[in-house]
């Protein structure tokens, strides 16, 4: 199967390093600054198993018709609708698109341009990008896990080709559930170290437990009256990460906020702020941490935006 990725950042990368070590046919749709790193030094992979650089194909464009069978779009929620118009010509009749953002929208926008095309996708790692563009895996978790959307059984091409050493693949009937319980736990962990501004140990050591329930609990609502409820293994395992004495944990969110980088607030808590709205469920601590990161999000488009005085 050929693949495109949409993106070799930190998730596309480490994914795409391990697809190409494999022999998978792989190509990464990236910008211009990108393709010329990837092109120049190829692709680093720093991981627990061991540092690698491997030659990769890297493009800026797709030719009109050039299909690929397997289309990952591995980017954050704001640059999806950009990547979408510059990946078009990828996307043929019988082209399969795994989205591996967070949230649920991009899923409607996707099925929406690509009806019957669009699969279930979600991932777990914990890597990030060096200075030099090199991929840093910090530890050995590195899974997938993939579906249909109607639960109809997964294409065996596609499954096979994404069993590859290095990704711990799972193929699951009931992706909706999969992807909304995910979206309750980094909704809840994005209110929560968003709103008060720290690592999960330093709330809990301000007597923050109570707030912490709160917003477990109002995502987990959301999810409930969508139609698609958390089960029990996924809340406590929310409860037992979001409540864990000293721990370090912070959101992505949270991460992205505090090092100036573009950030899903939008795509991650307002999207689940509107259908809470639409669904008539309250969500207190949901509404105060967004509206704490647009005006945040006002504040610096407004820096931007206005001149530099000069100094007296």
């Amino acid at each position: 199967m050929r693949i495109l990725i949409t993106g070799a950042g930190a998730t596309g990368g480490a994914y795409g390093c391990r697809l190409i070590e494999a022999g998978r046919d792989v190509t990464f749709l990236v910008r211009p600054k990108r393709a010329d790193a990837l092109q120049r030094a190829g692709l680093t992979l720093d991981a627990p198993d061991g540092r690698r650089t491997l030659k990769v194909r890297a493009v800026t464009s797709i030719q009109p018709d050039d299909h690929y069978d397997l289309v990952i779009a591995a980017v954050k929620a704001p640059a999806l609708e950009q990547v979408l118009k510059t990946a078009a010509p990828a996307i043929g009749p019988e082209t399969m698109i795994l989205p591996i953002l967070n949230g649920m929208d991009h899923l409607d926008t996707l099925q929406a341009a690509y009806p019957g095309h669009v699969l279930g996708g979600l991932v777990k790692i914990v890597a990030t990008l060096d200075e030099s563009g090199a991929v840093l895996q910090k530890t050995s978790l590195s899974t997938m896990t993939v579906g249909t959307l109607d639960g109809t059984p997964l294409n065996a091409d596609l499954r096979e080709t994404l069993s590859v050493p290095g990704i711990a693949l799972t193929v699951d009937g009931d992706m909706l559930t999969r992807l909304w319980e995910k979206w309750a736990f980094i909704a809840a962990a994005g209110v929560i170290t968003c709103l008060f501004r720290g690592a999960i140990g330093d709330i809990l050591a301000a007597g923050g437990e109570h707030h912490i329930l709160q917003a477990i609990a109002e995502a987990e609502d959301v999810a409930r009256a969508s139609g698609h409820p958390v089960t029990a293994s996924s809340h406590a395992q929310s409860i037992k990460m979001l409540t864990e004495p000293d721990s370090s944990f912070t959101s992505s969110l949270y991460r992205d906020l505090q090092h100036g980088d573009p950030v899903e607030s939008e795509h991650i808590l307002g999207a689940l702020a509107a259908r809470a709205k639409t669904l008539h469920v309250p969500t207190p601590l949901l509404d105060a941490a967004l509206l704490q990161m647009r005006t945040h999000q006002h504040a610096q488009s407004r820096k931007i935006q206005e001149p530099r005085q000069n100094e007296p």
